[in-house]
């Protein structure tokens, strides 16, 4: 029996699709095991997958097909019941495919199961289950660092949370129950005049833990990965900042997923953020280097060559990630050109002077001072933007604290105080609360 063919169903046209299957008729195909596999003898010279991957997380869900060659695919948006079919061409269901079911979680937000079948005797059709309606993202990457061939379909869901709402949400007072008086009381309150312009907010925090999903970071000696322990601080300084009166903080991921660097600059911008701190981990390739960093935008060039070494290293970390080119923002590009950010650079000097101060009680500095280099991530023209590398995981002692709750603790109380003692010295400007 066929699972799913295009007859009566009209193709959407879907971002990122290149291509658009054609109007034929099933042939006789059917429902594949993921086991037990008779692969027929037209596939026998059949592209091969290497490696079949999901990202879920609650901003979107990302599969990846990986394979030594580039994948011939296309794709179609199905209704009642909600499916994506991906058609393959020339692609076999060998071992790493037909294990992709399996690593669906049963928590994920967009993906309810998967399935393959036989379009043609040379076409493999997957077809992905949907828990709603999505707004799907397909797109190719050419081999990149340890990876080859990459098709990635993101799934995001049709009214995507937005980062101010979000944080809104989060910092909401629950609501308590009152009996019938006092709820009369409540309601003159709430009839009382909104706060006048010019009334003071809480200051907003964007803390960007580094790297996630398919970019792992910098990997230590033992197995331990930067996108896993950056993520571990920043929550907990999210939590520290939390606790703080007039303070609030947001994260640009708060999973393993990745976020193009563009769009954690946009949501920094989104929440109107006071002040924008990534939180990264230190390699190189000497095991010997060691020492924690803070860095600012610069304007006219890197403050040491390792500065703009580390720079292009943190920079390329989207074509790791896999980044949707042809979706990114134009006006949002243009910003993160203008150079004319002499002001954010010389905050962000500032605040990253007093974070280095502080991270000093916990470890020791790789440099005395604030570096300055083009790092992409702290190009936010309004915002003071800083990148603090907490440790090099590439040195045996520093992983040992990286990967210690205790340490990262530390790593997250000293960046925490340096904060507040910028803001201490450098209220930040009253807005509309």
């Amino acid at each position: 029996m066929p699972i799913d063919d295009d007859r009566g169903q009209r193709p959407r046209p879907t971002a990122g699709v290149t291509a658009t299957l054609s109007r034929r008729r099933a042939l006789s195909w059917m429902l594949l095991p993921a086991a037990g596999l008779v692969v027929p003898a037209a596939w026998a010279s059949a592209a091969r997958i290497a490696s079949a991957r999901v990202w879920p997380a609650q901003e979107y869900t990302r599969l990846i097909l990986e394979g030594p060659a580039p994948i011939a695919h296309q794709l179609l948006l199905l209704k009642d019941p909600h499916r994506i079919v991906l058609d393959l061409d020339g692609v076999e269901l060998g071992p790493e495919l037909a294990q992709l079911p399996s690593r669906v979680q049963a928590n994920d937000p967009y993906i309810a199961g998967i399935r393959f079948g036989r379009k043609a005797p040379d076409v493999l059709r997957v077809v992905i289950d949907l828990r709603a309606e999505v707004t799907p993202q397909l797109f190719a990457l050419k081999p990149v660092a340890e990876f080859g061939h990459r098709v990635v379909l993101d799934l995001y869901p049709q009214n995507p949370v937005d980062p101010l709402m979000a944080l809104l949400e989060e910092t909401r007072p629950p609501a308590v129950e009152t009996r019938a008086p006092e709820r009369e009381a409540t309601r003159a309150a709430d009839a009382k005049p909104a706060p006048r312009p010019g009334a003071p907010r809480r200051i907003t925090i964007a803390l960007d833990p580094g790297h996630g999903g398919e970019d792992p970071g910098a990997v230590g000696r033992r197995g331990t990965y930067e996108k896993n322990v950056v993520l571990a601080i920043a929550r907990k300084l999210k939590t520290m900042i939390d606790a703080e009166p007039g303070m609030r903080a947001m994260l640009t991921r708060d999973d393993d997923y990745y976020v193009p660097l563009a769009q954690r600059v946009q949501k920094a911008r989104r929440v109107r953020a006071d002040l924008f701190v990534s939180i990264h981990a230190d390699a190189f390739k000497v095991p010997t280097a060691r020492g924690s960093s803070v860095f600012a935008l610069s304007e006219n060039g890197a403050t040491s060559a390792a500065a703009n070494w580390l720079a292009q290293k943190e920079n390329a970390a989207d074509l790791i990630g896999g980044v949707n080119l042809d979706v990114r923002d134009p006006v949002l590009a243009r910003t993160l050109l203008d150079l004319s950010q002499a002001a954010q650079i010389n905050d962000s000097l500032k605040v990253g002077r007093h974070v280095l101060e502080g991270i000093r009680q916990v470890n020791p500095l790789h440099k005395p001072f604030v570096e300055q280099a083009g790092f992409a991530v702290l190009k936010a023209p309004d915002i003071p933007s800083i990148l603090v590398e907490t440790a090099f995981i590439s040195n045996p002692d520093e992983e040992l604290k990286l990967r210690s709750d205790r340490h990262q603790k530390s790593f997250a109380e000293s960046i925490h105080g340096g904060i507040r003692r910028y803001f201490a010295q450098n209220p930040a400007l009253a807005r509309v609360g």
